[in-house]
């Protein structure tokens, strides 16, 4: 007998129990009758689970970089880019959708819009941003505001592969943004000295996953020029005019910023 804490399973595991796609497939609800908002909406979805995939790479990313684990820390970041690459990717679908085919149903999507994408800005704060004025009214984004970020861990996994990482940087109050500092840029310019070796393969595979957020970024406002142009975004928001604003902010100031000094 289960008690009720226990999933009750089937006696036989099959392809569409496991993947429990009743539930999945009954997830697409399309407010219109129109042939292009199926799309839209599961283009929408897909990217809610890779966020979901992302945050789930981050975190034990940020436990083997701090456990000073260069081979896990460099298989999870490279995970993480190549998702990010798919996700870019996934754009060019979207926009086989005309600015006329979006118009025909953009009216029912009334106030929702990709700003409000919680998991989305959770990965922000993951990644290393504090400016959110309403981080307290969303408890996995103040949770994460609170803790280490990326480059936090980063940092300990310098110190823990012996690097004299000042002990100001290693305990620091993670809920403060991050500045780029010239005393943590000479330490990498250090790490580089010798890019064969593995710190320096993982600061690059970090690049590599702030180079993928940022080429998001402008995929995501080309793709909304394409659609609505200069209209207001759905919701309210500033739309292309918006997310043009947030693009080249690094999430790792510091790592670029030695490009010319290595």
């Amino acid at each position: 007998m289960t008690t009720p804490s226990e999933p009750v399973r089937p006696a036989t595991v099959t392809y569409g129990s496991y993947l429990r796609l009743d539930d999945l497939l009954s997830c697409q609800a399309p407010a219109t009758d129109k042939h292009d908002e199926l799309l839209f909406v599961i283009i929408h979805q897909v990217y809610e689970l890779w966020f979901k995939q992302i945050l789930h790479e981050a975190a034990l990313l940020q436990v083997r970089l701090e456990e000073g684990s260069s081979a896990g820390a460099l298989a999870t970041a490279r995970r993480i880019a190549k998702i990010l690459k798919t996700i870019v990717g996934q754009l060019d679908v979207l926009e086989t959708m005309t600015p006329k085919q979006f118009t025909s149903f953009r009216p029912e999507l009334g106030s929702a819009s990709g700003f409000q994408s919680d998991q989305f800005r959770v990965l922000e704060a993951v990644l290393g941003r504090r400016d959110f004025g309403d981080a307290e009214h969303d408890p996995q984004l103040a949770a994460a505001v609170r803790r280490r970020a990326v480059f936090d861990s980063l940092l300990r996994y310098l110190h823990k592969t012996g690097y004299e990482v000042p002990a100001e940087f290693l305990d620091r109050d993670p809920s403060e943004p991050w500045h780029a500092d010239e005393t943590i840029q000479a330490l990498l310019v250090d790490v580089y000295r010798d890019d064969t070796a593995a710190p320096a393969e993982v600061c690059e595979a970090l690049v590599d996953i702030d180079e993928g957020i940022q080429e998001w970024r402008y995929r995501h406002v080309k793709m909304v020029e394409r659609i609505i142009g200069a209209k207001i975004g759905t919701g309210g928001s500033a739309g292309a005019e918006y997310l043009r604003s947030t693009l080249f902010r690094p999430a790792f100031p510091d790592l670029w910023e030695i490009r010319s000094r290595v």
